[in-house]
């Protein structure tokens, strides 16, 4: 059947059968930024969340780490252990957009080979766009699909490290920091804010003349996250080494996620937390739309188009210039009696 054709009713029969083809095109219609395919999405996802109770929540860890420090090796080797044990496993891996091109490489599929050609694995890769911390857009309403899907673990791999990852912090149950041998810097200025959001904190390629070095490393952050404050959760932070190259130390990760978890659930944080992700993407849907609404207003274009090149001048206060615009869009405030 045509793209074009599909109905609402065609991608959630397709989804709840986990159809992987079906599950793809639904995501390309979240990304899309054209008016009937975003209608057409959350018509799915609406149904999705309403019809017996919603789709079957799936456990959501977030996977982080700077550039070269194993990503992409230790999500496909975490998923081939995972998908041995018979789950279904997803992989929302949010590539880099250019800033001058705008284009994104979306090489994770190449990067997990194994994992990719495993039938009990679905891999997406999603330009980051000009989102906060690398995390595309829709990312949050591509976890619903695939959870939907049937996949009971959804691993989101995100771009790079930095303050601005509380994005992905907010859409997740466990937040692993990966690290690299030698990396006891990292808690300097803005690193530290990384370390007290992980859960979990893996020291990766403990293996061959890197094995002391990353064991050294371990000894520091273990230290180290004694002296962070106290998690919201009560969870205190693990810190392991591992492989991912050998496969080796990812069961102890993957255990201590699932214990992060149990943690959470027997302490009536794990709901709270949802609870409160889904408060703070409802904030940011109604910011982002109110923007939209913003600069597509045509007395707003006419003002700012009028106002700009007056406060580029200097002959304007951007503050002045601001509040006249502000005001063609907001309604007229009732005169007083």
């Amino acid at each position: 059947m045509a793209r074009s054709q599909l109905t609402a009713d065609d991608y959630i029969r397709g989804i709840r059968a986990g159809n992987r083809v079906m599950l793809g095109r639904a995501i390309t219609l979240v990304e899309s930024a054209r008016p009937e395919h975003q209608a057409l999405a959350q018509a799915v996802i609406a149904d999705l969340l309403s019809t017996a109770g919603g789709p079957k929540t799936a456990l959501r860890v977030a996977i982080t780490g700077a550039p070269g420090v194993g990503k992409s090796t230790f999500i496909e080797a975490l998923g081939m252990q995972l998908v041995e044990q018979g789950k279904r496993v997803a992989v929302l891996a949010i590539d880099p957009t250019s800033s001058v091109s705008k284009g994104s490489i979306l090489g994770d599929k190449t990067r997990m080979e194994r994992l990719a050609a495993t039938e009990q694995a679905f891999i997406r890769p999603s330009p980051s766009g000009d989102s906060l911390g690398g995390v595309a857009r829709k990312t949050r309403e591509t976890i619903l699909l695939v959870e939907a899907a049937g996949y009971e673990t959804v691993l989101i791999e995100t771009v790079g490290v930095g303050q601005s990852e509380i994005a992905v912090h907010r859409m997740t149950d466990v937040f692993v920091l990966l690290l690299l041998p030698g990396a006891g810097d990292e808690l300097q200025g803005i690193k530290r804010g990384i370390v007290e959001m992980a859960d979990i904190l893996a020291v990766n390629k403990a293996d061959g003349n890197r094995a002391g070095l990353a064991h050294q490393t371990l000894a520091h952050y273990l230290n180290a996250t004694h002296l962070l404050p106290a998690k919201a959760s009560g969870w205190t932070p693990r810190v392991l080494a591992c492989s991912a190259q050998d496969s080796t130390g990812i069961a102890a990760i993957w255990t201590a996620v699932l214990d992060c978890q149990q943690h959470a659930l027997q302490n009536g944080y794990f709901q709270e937390n949802r609870c409160r992700q889904a408060q703070y993407w409802l904030q940011e849907a109604l910011e982002s739309g109110l923007r939209s609404a913003f600069f597509e207003n045509p007395r707003v274009k006419a003002q700012l188009a009028a106002l700009e090149p007056e406060v580029l001048s200097g002959r304007l206060s951007p503050f002045a210039a601001a509040e006249t615009i502000l005001g063609s869009f907001l309604p007229a405030k009732d005169t007083p009696r």
